[in-house]
């Protein structure tokens, strides 16, 4: 397994952006797809982002399409998550995670992932 450390949350206003970041450790390579989920109270855990182990190929939810754009830098082990014109409706704690399967194409099943770090939680004020 790979240990995750995300980063980067905070309050924000509608309309305005924040960065989240997943620092890695522990599985030697970055040859995995990563992904970030989020999570509302009281709700089911769903799928923001996704990348490629390469970076090539990346995959989102069609509510945040557009707005959010996912990024990995792997001689530092790192995927951001960068989040614009945020909107209330994407406050929620943000996961990310490691897929458990070498040089996989990006997924939104969370099944697929067997790390996860343990969430930073992100605020939108409207």
């Amino acid at each position: 397994q790979v240990q995750l450390v995300e980063s980067g949350g905070g309050l924000v206003q509608a309309g305005g952006s924040l960065r989240l970041s997943c620092a890695a450790s522990g599985r030697t390579g970055s040859s995995y797809a990563m992904g970030w989920f989020r999570q509302v109270p009281g709700k089911e855990r769903s799928f923001v982002a996704a990348i490629n182990w390469s970076g090539g190929m990346m995959f989102y939810a069609d509510s945040v399409k557009g707005r959010f754009t996912i990024s990995r830098e792997n001689a530092k082990n790192t995927v951001y998550l960068q989040m614009n014109s945020l909107k209330p409706e994407d406050t929620a704690v943000y996961y990310c995670a490691a897929d458990r399967k070498y040089y996989s194409d990006p997924t939104s099943l969370d099944y697929a992932y067997d790390s996860w770090g343990q969430g930073t939680q992100v605020t939108v004020s409207s």
